[in-house]
Formats: C-alpha cells, sequence, structure tokens
C-alpha cells in the first residue's frame, strides 16, 4: 500500500533573522522552501514582539535567526547586553520557536558597499531602517550559507 503525502507552502515554516538594535530591529524572512533570503521590513525595537506576532499569525515561523555582535577579537560586543534580555522574551513568546546565534560583524558595512554597489541613491543610503533590513538578510543569507 502506497501512501502519498503532499505539502503545501502552507505547512511550510520561515526562518526569520533578526538585525536588533535598541531603536530598530531590521527582518529578512526566507521563502516557504528556506533557499532565499530577502528583507521583510525594520520596525520600532519596542513593538517588535507584537509585530512577530503579528506576522506568525500570517506565516508559520520555523526558527529565529539572531545576529551576534562581536569585537574583532572575537568577545562579544557592548549591544550583546541588550541583546540577551530580549533573547529571554523571545523565547518566552514563541517557546516552540528555536533560537540560532549567528555572527553579524560587518553586516552594516556590508549593508552600505551593496547599496553602494547597488546604484542606490546617496540619500536613501543614509535610510538606517534600510540598512538595518539589509543586515538582516545578510545575518539570514550567513545562516543560509553555514546549512
Amino acid at each position: 500500500m502506497e501512501v502519498a503525502y503532499y505539502c503545501t507552502f502552507a505547512e511550510m515554516g520561515r526562518i526569520v533573522a533578526l538585525d536588533y538594535g535598541q531603536k530598530r530591529t531590521g527582518i529578512a524572512v526566507t521563502d516557504p522552501l528556506k533557499l532565499i533570503a530577502s528583507g521583510l521590513t525594520t520596525v520600532s525595537t519596542p513593538s517588535l514582539i507584537t509585530f512577530l506576532k503579528h506576522y506568525n499569525t500570517q506565516e508559520s515561523i520555523d526558527l529565529f535567526v539572531v545576529g551576534e555582535p562581536k569585537q574583532m577579537n572575537n568577545t562579544p560586543s557592548e549591544s550583546e547586553a541588550l541583546i540577551q534580555p530580549f533573547l529571554t522574551i523571545l523565547a518566552t513568546e514563541f517557546p516552540s520557536v528555536p533560537i540560532q546565534r549567528v555572527d553579524e560583524r560587518f553586516t552594516s558595512k556590508i549593508a552600505l558597499r551593496t547599496m553602494i554597489d547597488g546604484g542606490i541613491p546617496k540619500k536613501k543610503r543614509q535610510d538606517k531602517a534600510l540598512i538595518d533590513e539589509i543586515s538582516a538578510t545578510l545575518i539570514l543569507q550567513s545562516y543560509l550559507n553555514q546549512k
């Protein structure tokens, strides 16, 4: 007896990457097949959990990838102290969703270089929210490349 199982895109969750910041957080997501990283948006950090809860009602989240800021000598940067309390809240609010960390060194510089190489005008390159979104995309792509 042969049993067929058909998987629809709705059944497949996404990986959500966060470039967490004190004021703003850049967000990137994968496609349902978890192959392509795309920038989603940037939200104010105080409204981040509310945003993620709403997003999770629209799209299933299978994994959070959160940037891990490090110094050049591989020790945690000062901003890691701000991220740790957020990780506790994230784990409490989404207990069934695992959290992975990815080194985020140079993502902001790479994001800016990507914007320059892409021909984005200087005025638009000064948009820190866009840089945060691109940084989240780079964090997510880094995670996907490791897999």
